[in-house]
């Protein structure tokens, strides 16, 4: 055997996939509202690649890149197009913060870290804005042709208006959130979300404190609507204190709610993967990155708990013990 091979044995009840990749994260440490350490959400829980979900603007984009050089796990950003990023709630309360030139210069500039645009419709987000945050930020990533994420929240941006005008390609995230200008109105999936999926809308999950319903999840279980990608939208609260903990605890809710173990793992390697245009990670095959995470199913009881408070007991659950990462085997 050639020396220079090292052999790994693994227990024999160990799943071996591309390295997990969390297609909503926040994870610039300078803005406390919404942050955390990269390599805690990222390769300690069995994550490979993590991609900040706007928290930098380009006013402060670069700052971000320059923090995250050392960091083992891969680190990519969405660019705000809030110039500020998050340092504020209320972003995109002041239509000033927009600006294209600086939006395109940083796109540019840093194009294997900046992989898409990110503008959040919510109502304590955009102020007296209404829809026109999400109108300019579709045409800046016409702009610099990359994918926009547009996060759905409460009114006055209604769902109906990001689902008219995102692009096929884009993606919207906090898809099962519980609030009234979600995917579900009475009990029913909105004409709107399958015109949308239908389309080649990518929907993603990002759970979140707020953003995630197990009611919604079964309601677009019964309608044959699923998320595209599977992600955590985490930052140190709802780590620390949930519901969110940690990614493989929000796959093993979509787990046990209707997902096979295969669709939950393409929706953590492949599907992000293809989402971002990382061409080379989410798949074992030759010619991509040789990032792997090694887990395990777990057959035991485990309560979970939505963003609405609603406790679920888990017969089974996702857990990393193991992750190779820059030619690196590390147990976690």
């Amino acid at each position: 055997m050639d020396e220079n091979i090292d052999v790994i044995e693994l227990d024999e009840d160990c799943y071996i996939s591309a390295g997990w990749i969390d297609s909503h994260t926040h994870c610039f440490e300078k803005f406390e509202l919404y942050a955390d350490n990269c390599e805690e959400i990222g390769y300690r829980q069995g994550v490979t690649s993590v991609i900040d979900a706007g928290t930098a603007g380009a006013d402060n984009i670069e700052e971000f890149f320059n923090s995250i050089k050392e960091c083992k796990t891969h680190v990519y950003s969405l660019l705000n197009i809030s110039k500020t990023g998050i340092c504020a709630q209320n972003e995109l309360a002041d239509m000033t913060h927009i600006d294209k030139k600086a939006f395109e210069k940083m796109c540019k500039k840093f194009p294997r870290f900046i992989l898409g645009a990110k503008v959040r419709m919510s109502q304590s987000v955009v102020g007296e804005n209404g829809d026109l945050p999400l109108y300019e930020a579709i045409q800046m990533a016409n702009q610099v042709n990359l994918p926009l994420m547009v996060h759905i929240g409460t009114a006055p941006a209604q769902l109906e208006t990001v689902l008219k005008n995102v692009r096929e390609g884009d993606i919207v995230t906090h898809i099962f959130n519980p609030k009234e200008n979600g995917i579900v109105s009475h009990g029913k999936i909105k004409d709107c979300v399958f015109e949308a999926y239908q389309r080649g809308v990518y929907f993603d999950l990002g759970h979140g404190t707020d953003s995630f319903s197990f009611d919604v999840l079964d309601i677009a279980n019964e309608n044959h609507i699923q998320v595209y990608s599977i992600s955590s939208d985490i930052y140190f609260r709802n780590r620390h204190n949930g519901p969110v903990y940690n990614l493989s605890t929000t796959m093993s809710k979509l787990l046990m709610r209707g997902y096979t173990l295969e669709e939950v793992i393409d929706s953590v390697t492949r599907k992000p993967a293809k989402m971002f245009h990382l061409d080379k990670r989410g798949r074992i095959e030759k010619g991509c990155c040789g990032d792997f995470t090694i887990f395990k199913v777990i057959h035991e009881n485990k309560e979970v708990t939505d963003s609405t408070g609603k406790k679920v007991i888990l017969s089974q659950y996702i857990q990393p013990v193991a992750v190779i990462l820059r030619n690196e085997y590390i147990k976690l």
